[in-house]
Order: structure tokens, then sequence, then C-alpha cells
């Protein structure tokens, strides 16, 4: 399926995910993902987005954030991706890029799936045996969400603010949806969504945002159109 035309919408939370040049690490030091982190609040700040989660990987950024301007995602992806390339390059006497193409993105339907994909994203550096526990893994926000560490990026989404009246009874909800395994054809659904770009979200939040845009944001069906049986529409006609 192709990609689908990319959408930033104001108040709609976005999964932004970026990937370094053949797969080829853009951190290399604790220095690195330090300096990525603080461009990262200072673009999202002067862009207006709101950065909900994220983690750093040594071959890619995932980031969970809801723009409250037009344009605020592009705008922050762009200026940061040439404040950290610029950064690496000098520090590391190297030119040329860093990034596979433009950053990824897709839409949201945060009731139905943001805090699914707080967890897709954090649960990353498990997955990729980069950590033993996620509370080892420094670059991430999930010592922020678990209310180990308290992390001036985050801006918290009303629906981590649902989880409780308080830091600690949120923080002891959100380590509970940790409990559970993903389900395989969900990781796949929410792989597949950010790749191509699709909107994550049931039809009823597509047709929204269909007509916000104006324009189609679900894929076609594969294949020719049906065609109707030649008996079944001679019987329809004797009807």
């Amino acid at each position: 399926m192709p990609r689908l035309p990319r959408l930033n919408l104001i108040n709609v939370p976005q999964h932004i995910v970026q990937v370094g040049h053949n797969n080829l690490p853009c951190f290399f030091d604790d220095e690195d993902f330090q300096y990525y982190l603080i461009s990262l609040r200072n673009a999202s700040d002067q862009y207006g987005v709101d950065v909900h989660a994220y983690v750093l990987l040594p071959n890619m950024i995932q980031i969970i954030a809801t723009p409250t301007i037009p344009d605020g995602i592009s705008s922050m992806m762009q200026s940061l991706g040439r404040r950290y390339v610029q950064f690496v390059n000098h520090r590391y006497k190297r030119s040329g890029t860093l990034w596979r193409g433009r950053y990824k993105s897709s839409l949201i339907d945060s009731d139905a799936y943001l805090l699914t994909c707080y967890r897709y994203v954090e649960l990353r550096p498990l997955y990729l045996g980069l950590a033993e526990s996620l509370e080892d893994y420094e670059w991430s926000s999930f010592n922020h969400h678990a209310n180990i560490k308290k992390d001036n990026l985050i801006k918290d989404h009303r629906l981590y603010l649902s989880l409780g009246d308080t830091v600690v009874e949120r923080a002891q909800s959100y380590r509970k949806l940790f409990q559970y395994s993903f389900d395989r054809k969900l990781l796949d659904y929410i792989a597949e969504t950010i790749k191509l770009g699709h909107v994550l979200g049931g039809d009823a939040f597509k047709e929204k945002i269909e007509q916000i845009v104006n324009q189609r944001v679900r894929p076609l069906k594969r294949g020719r159109p049906k065609k109707t049986n030649k008996v079944e529409k001679e019987s329809k006609e004797t009807a």
C-alpha cells in the first residue's frame, strides 16, 4: 500500500518515527542523547508541540506528541533535525546525512490508542535487548510516567492524568498497564500504521479526520471491484 499524505492537525496526537540512514547509529554516547533531548524540548516549546512520550534508541527516535499550532510538528522536526545533525557532524568531524529521509508519522485516536502507543514506544528498549528493565533505560519517558524521575520535557496528556488523582496513583495505574504482554497483531498493526503513514484508529475516527481534511485517509481496498454475479443480476431483474 502507498503512503498517504502526511497530516498535521491541531490537538490530535501523532506517533513520530525517524530512523538513522541505512539503520546506522545516530547516537554514539550519553552526550548525544542529552543534546537531542535538550534540543527536542527547545524545539517543542518554540513550535507549540506537547511531547507526551518518547524513546531514543541508538539508531532511531520515537515520539508521541500533540501540536497546538498549525504545522507545529513538521516545523519542530525540521528544526530539531538540522540542529542535531550539525551537532553530530561538528562533534565527530563528519559530513552528510544522518537520518533516513524525512520522519514518518501517523495520527492517533487518543481515546482508543494513545496509552497503548505510550507502551509501544517505551517498551522498545526491552524488545531490542538494550536494558533488563524499563527503569534501567535512561533515554525514554517511562521513568517519568512511573514517577521515578520527573522529566521536564513531558507534558502529560489528559488520558494519562485520568489514571489517578495524584502523581502516585497515576504512576501505579500506569505500571499496571505493563503487566500484560502486547498482542502480536496489535504490535504489527501499530508498526504498519507508522510505516505507511495511516491513521491509527477506528472507522469513526478516520471518517472524522476525512471530514476535517476533506481527503481520504483510508487506503483503497486491494484488487478489482467485485463483479455482480450474472445469475443474481438476472434473478433481480425478473423478481
